[in-house]
């Protein structure tokens, strides 16, 4: 028996490749299928089974295309009602695997398809359990983000506490626990960023494992969430109705277009134009109105969070060879339709003499020297929570996720000093905002982070109840 965890850092995601005796099984894959498949060839083993935890909100799963190109059946837990063909599981349903078995317990709660996975090895002894979004190390599934459900918040966690306590804390200590996210996601309050742990230290030290009553189990589960990214429920629709193919997608988006060409896709097709690269080469220069997600960070979810429309044409400028990588990266939330990409890069524009702009920055030492002079306002682009952790004196918040809305807050006529704890959230702000028409924005190189180590005053730190 083999299991192995597949962990894509920028949507905190796990999906696990389990074989046995020439049998595999994936369990919640991303949309791209070749590592899947790749894995199993390796082993010589066939995929039985691609095992669905739920319908995932935060990522578009892999289920359908994986379960074309394999033969492969797709397994949901009880209650689950897919548009496509799709095993059902009862609870407590067997699938055999080689020489192990994989048990379905339905554990509803975070939505109410949810399941977990009890993977049952050779000797018929419980081994591990895969949790999807039900249990993670240090916290639980939030119990906001189903489908389309007459339930309550309040009666989606009532289900999970009994979930938990019936189906899952009933098991040995030594069980491992294999988890659907990690710190990171969106999907829950509080995670470890530990990717996997044991049960029994579960028990003894997750909040939502501690004896307890069910009243006081749905108050500590509720507090503190926030309304979640836009592109959840989207992306949930998806997993149950059905998406095109991702070979589509890319056959599609890798369309190289040369200036002209591009500049004419932009206007004929009212595109967005994302660029991608790094976020200190983005501020010396960018297509004026083109706005900044680097893929070298959470690009995803914040494409995700910020693209209202899923059907947004994209057009986009990245370093030359990461072309595909984008495009994946952008259908993994649902984004299938990047129409092209600036042939050359950057560079090829700069060489057409067309119009350039640049970002303003300053470091946090400049800032010092600024701060309370006048016409220095400081907005402070980090989640609420992290803001109310601690933050500069003065400083107005003004959540990324919520820019699109909250936007009418800004006075044009001021200067903004913008950053976030790092610098990476604070530059796709300023350059949403100068697409919007903002004029005076200098972004804070390496945000809040930098600015700990200098004498900006500061608020008294409080320790955050929730990553929201």
């Amino acid at each position: 028996m083999k299991v192995e965890q597949i962990y894509t850092g920028c949507l905190a995601e796990a999906a696990y490749y389990i074989e046995s005796n020439g049998e595999a099984v994936i369990i919640d894959p991303l949309r791209e299928t070749a590592p899947y498949i790749e894995r199993a060839q390796a082993d010589g083993a066939k995929i039985k089974f691609v095992l669905e935890t739920h319908f995932h909100a935060d990522f578009v799963s892999g289920h359908l295309d994986l379960a074309k190109k394999t033969g492969a059946t797709i397994v949901y837990g009880p209650t689950a009602q897919p548009n496509f063909k799709a095993y059902v599981a009862k609870d407590g349903e067997d699938l055999a695997v080689g020489k192990v078995k994989i048990r379905v317990l339905h554990t509803p709660g975070h939505t109410m398809e949810s399941s977990t996975f009890l993977l049952l090895d050779e000797n018929n002894k419980e081994y591990a359990i895969f949790t999807g979004d039900t249990l993670f190390l240090g916290d639980v599934g939030r119990p906001d983000l189903a489908v389309k459900t007459d339930l309550s918040r309040e009666d989606l966690a009532g289900y999970l506490f009994e979930s938990l306590r019936n189906k899952i804390m009933t098991l040995p200590d030594d069980v491992i626990v294999y988890p659907g996210h990690g710190a990171g996601s969106a999907c829950g309050k509080k995670m470890s960023k530990e990717t996997w742990g044991f049960l029994g230290e579960q028990k003894k030290t997750n909040y939502a494992l501690q004896p307890m009553s069910k009243e006081a189990f749905v108050a500590e589960v509720t507090e503190g969430l926030v309304e979640p990214p836009q592109y959840f429920p989207k992306n949930a629709v998806m997993n149950k109705m059905g998406y095109e193919s991702l070979d589509e997608v890319i056959n599609r988006g890798l369309n190289p277009l040369s200036v002209r060409a591009f500049k004419a896709a932009w206007e004929e097709e009212e595109a967005l134009v994302v660029d991608t690269r790094v976020q200190s080469v983005f501020a010396k220069g960018f297509i004026p109105g083109s706005i900044f997600i680097g893929i070298d960070d959470n690009f995803a979810m914040w494409v995700g969070a910020l693209i209202t429309d899923l059907k947004q044409p994209i057009l986009f400028v990245s370093e030359v060879g990461r072309e595909e990588e984008i495009i994946t990266r952008l259908s993994r939330v649902g984004y299938d339709n990047p129409i092209g990409y600036l042939e050359g890069g950057f560079e090829t524009w700069v060489n057409a003499g067309e119009e350039v702009d640049k970002m303003k920055e300053v470091t946090a030492g400049e800032l010092a020297e600024l701060y309370g002079k006048p016409g220095v306002n400081v907005l402070d682009v980090r989640k609420a929570s992290e803001y109310e952790a601690q933050h500069i004196v003065g400083a107005q918040n003004f959540p990324l996720d919520f820019i699109n809305r909250n936007m009418s807050e800004l006075d044009r006529d001021k200067s903004y000093y913008i950053h976030c704890a790092g610098g990476y959230r604070s530059m796709i702000a300023a350059s949403i905002l100068r697409s919007r028409g903002f004029e005076s924005l200098v972004n804070i190189q390496d945000g809040f982070n930098a600015v700990l180590e200098t004498k900006v005053p500061l608020t008294q730190y409080e320790e955050q109840i929730t990553e929201l």
